[in-house]
């Protein structure tokens, strides 16, 4: 007879596999991101989040997605939780649909602007709000084995017996129709516009919602494929989006990740429209009107020193957070800010509900400008002029050398040289990646020569000396 080793489902995995970054879990499929880890994440979240309501699952159009929502699936109702799957969504559709219909938290399956080999989940709580790090600390306790320190934390009981699954595409219609809401009866009649859905998560649900509100579209990338998503497309490769905009002479175009949450913009011109412009134009336009609390923005470490002295100029205030939405979203929460967002397009509204969400962002920006006076590129010629930054990623494997770069003299030394040459002229940020293998550079100054000279004297020192033996 076959012998079976017993397994149990709360069976630890391991330090290497127990991480939150700064949004969720992500990484390589079949290394980090397996279905047994998503089997342990589902049970965990089903004995952490509140019980006797539904939890939601969503995934964007990655080729790995049905199968780590299964095992998620798989996990959840193990912990006795009852499961609604969504299907293919934006993000933002998870903690809508959450608060929407009383759900005891979600889960998103994606791994956003990372290519088609990468995976990764996402926890949203019974607010909508991603989990803060109480919960997260108990779910990694259970992933590691240490059952005991998950309950002192939660005070959870046993799971009670198997709960059931139900496939809840329907639900997304309602998503669809708070987007057509949220611009409050303007419309884009005749507006030329191209979308670039990124092969992503927007397919389920964008061209459908413009197009009710009367625009002239031409799609790029517009249907799921799991193999193309985010290959040389999207929010991060604008290209493809630039060059359709002005061939078309459409007034402006926008493209987004691969699940949705963020979004970046191109005027008539061909123009990069970015997160920061997006907060200075939205916002100047809520400054006006009287709609912005506190006359305050919330952006990050990584927003543009030229948006800051603009807004400034302009009598507005900024606070700047670590980066992150879920700080931004923290932020906004404490101070009753109303917008706040990051450069790469993460655009949260404290109006409509606080998720980032690029397809929401993308109807607010083309009506305003639709339904006001010019163009987005004369919306441009209003904006601030940035000040040159360039970033650079380096490629740094070894976890605790990435995150502890400051223990690198070397490096150390040359960054308050940096910050010493430019003299209240410029900054450096140097950070470890939340959700890659990346040490980012960032140098930003009033004068390009000395972006170009820090930016790539910096980037050697982290390679040279954060990667040696």
């Amino acid at each position: 007879m076959l012998e079976l080793a017993s397994s149990p489902i709360g069976a630890p995995l391991g330090e290497a596999c127990t991480g939150f970054g700064t949004d969720g879990i992500r990484g390589q499929v079949g290394s980090l991101i397996t279905p047994l880890l998503a089997l342990q994440v589902g049970y965990w979240c089903g004995r952490v989040l509140p019980a006797e309501r539904p939890v939601l699952i969503g995934m964007d159009s990655r080729n790995s997605g049905p199968m780590l929502a299964a095992a998620l699936t798989a996990g959840l109702t193990a912990a006795g939780r009852e499961v609604w799957n969504l299907g293919l969504c934006p993000t933002p559709a998870v903690p809508g649909t959450i608060r929407r219909v009383g759900a005891a938290g979600g889960l998103m399956v994606s791994a956003s602007h990372n290519p088609p080999g990468d995976n990764g989940i996402k926890v949203f709580g019974p607010a909508g709000d991603k989990i803060d790090r109480t919960l997260q600390a108990a779910i990694e306790a259970g992933l590691r084995g240490d059952e005991a320190a998950t309950i002192q934390t939660t005070g959870l009981s046993g799971p009670h017996g198997c709960g059931p699954a139900h496939q809840r595409e329907d639900l997304l219609e309602n998503y669809r129709e708070a987007l057509i809401a949220s611009v409050a009866g303007r419309r884009l009649d005749g507006c030329r516009i191209v979308l670039d859905l990124c092969w992503g998560s927007a397919t389920a649900c964008g061209a459908e919602v413009f197009q009710a509100l009367g625009a002239d579209l031409t799609v790029l990338h517009g249907e799921p494929d799991g193999q193309r998503i985010n290959v040389s497309c999207g929010s991060t490769h604008l290209e493809a989006l630039r060059q359709a905009v002005l061939h078309s002479g459409a007034q402006m175009g926008f493209a987004f990740d691969g699940d949705a949450d963020r979004m970046m913009a191109v005027d008539g011109k061909g123009r990069v429209v970015d997160g920061d412009q997006v907060l200075y134009l939205w916002g100047g336009e809520l400054l006006e009107s009287g709609d912005l609390p506190g006359r305050l923005l919330v952006a990050t470490v990584m927003s543009n020193l030229g948006f800051e002295r603009a807004w400034q100029a302009r009598g507005g205030l900024l606070q700047r957070t670590d980066v992150g939405d879920q700080h931004v979203h923290a932020a906004m929460a404490a101070s009753g800010a109303g917008l706040g967002g990051e450069q790469s397009g993460h655009i949260l509204s404290a109006q409509h509900g606080m998720s980032g969400d690029g397809l929401l962002t993308a109807l607010q920006v083309a009506t305003l400008i639709h339904n006001g006076t010019g163009s987005l590129a004369d919306w441009m010629e209003a904006s601030f002029e940035p000040y040159p930054q360039a970033l650079v990623n380096v490629t740094v494997p070894d976890r605790s050398r990435r995150q502890q770069w400051q223990r690198c003299d070397p490096l150390r030394q040359a960054v308050e040289q940096a910050e010493t040459a430019m003299a209240g002229s410029g900054r450096v940020l140097v950070r470890a990646s939340g959700t890659e293998p990346l040490l980012r550079v960032m140098v930003e100054a009033a004068e390009q020569q000395a972006v170009d000279h820090w930016s790539s004297h910096l980037a050697e020192l982290a390679a040279a000396h954060l990667n040696r033996a």
